[in-house]
C-alpha cells in the first residue's frame, strides 16, 4: 500500500522496519498530526503548556553549571548500556536458530513459542523506559539551568512528556503484538512448517526473526532517546548564560 511504501522510503527506522515486516499496511489516518495532538492533550496540559510558553526566563543560578559535554557523555553512556542490554539479552544469547537453555523451546524440541520472546521484549522495553526517562529529566534540568533562553524549552518538554507519555507508552506497548504476528508469519511461511504440531529443528526463519526482533528493539531505543538528544542539541547551540 501507499503508506507502507512511503514509510519504507521516508519514515524513521522503526516505521521502515514495521513496514518491511508487513505491519504498517494500513491507510493513513485522516486527521492531521496537530489534530491528533489536540486530542491527546487535555485542558490541564494545555494550561500548563500555555504557562510554559508565557513564562519569563529568570537568570541562571550563580553556581557553576555542569559542562554540556558531560551530558553528551551521559547520553552516549546510556545508549551504550541499553544497546549492550539488548544485544546481550538471553533471547539472542545462543547461536541463532537454537533455543536458549530450553526457555524458548517448545515440547519435544519443536521451535520456540513466541511467549518467551514477548516476555523478553517487554522486559527490555521496561529497562529502556526507565533509563531514557531518567536521562531526559537530567538533560532537561541542565537545560533549565544553562541559559534563560532554554528555560522555556525545558518547561515545554516537561509538559509534553506528561501530556504525551501515556499515549507513547500505549503505542510502543503494541510492538510486541505486531512482532508476534511477524513471528507467526515467518514460521508458517518456512518450508516444512505447514503443520504447527510437527516436530522439527529451528531453521532459518527463527534466525531471521531474532535479527528482526533485535533491529526493532534498537529502532525503538532510537525513538525513546530522541527527546533527550533534542535537548542536548539545543544545549550545544546555546551559549551559557
Amino acid at each position: 500500500m501507499e503508506f507502507s511504501r512511503r514509510a519504507q522510503a521516508h519514515g524513521p527506522a522503526l516505521i521502515r522496519l514495521l513496514a518491511r515486516m508487513g505491519d504498517a499496511d494500513a491507510p493513513l489516518p485522516p486527521q492531521s498530526l496537530s489534530a491528533r495532538l489536540g486530542q491527546w492533550i487535555d485542558w490541564r496540559h494545555a494550561v500548563a503548556l500555555s504557562a510554559a510558553l508565557d513564562a519569563r526566563p529568570s537568570p541562571p543560578p550563580s553556581e557553576d553549571v555542569p559542562r554540556v559535554h558531560a551530558e553528551d557523555g551521559e547520553c552516549a553512556r546510556v545508549r551504550a548500556v541499553l544497546v549492550k542490554a539488548i544485544e546481550g539479552d538471553r533471547a539472542f544469547a545462543s547461536p541463532l536458530g537454537a533455543p536458549t537453555a530450553g526457555e524458548a523451546a517448545g515440547p519435544d524440541g519443536a521451535p520456540p513459542d513466541y511467549a518467551f520472546f514477548r516476555q523478553r521484549y517487554v522486559a527490555l522495553q521496561q529497562v529502556m523506559e526507565a533509563e531514557t526517562s531518567h536521562l531526559r529529566g537530567r538533560v532537561r534540568g541542565m537545560a533549565a539551568r544553562h541559559a534563560p533562553s532554554l528555560q522555556q524549552l525545558a518547561a515545554m518538554d516537561a509538559v509534553m512528556e506528561r501530556a504525551l507519555g501515556r499515549h507513547e507508552r500505549a503505542l510502543l506497548s503494541a510492538l510486541p503484538e505486531l512482532l508476534g504476528k511477524h513471528f507467526e508469519r515467518l514460521r508458517q511461511d518456512a518450508p516444512g512448517n505447514a503443520e504447527p504440531s510437527t516436530v522439527r529443528p529451528a531453521t532459518a526463519w527463527l534466525d531471521l526473526f531474532r535479527k528482526d526482533m533485535q533491529r526493532l528493539l534498537l529502532a525503538e531505543l532510537d525513538i525513546r532517546l530522541q527527546p533527550a538528544e533534542g535537548l542536548l542539541a539545543a544545549l550545544r547551540n546555546t551559549p551559557h548564560g
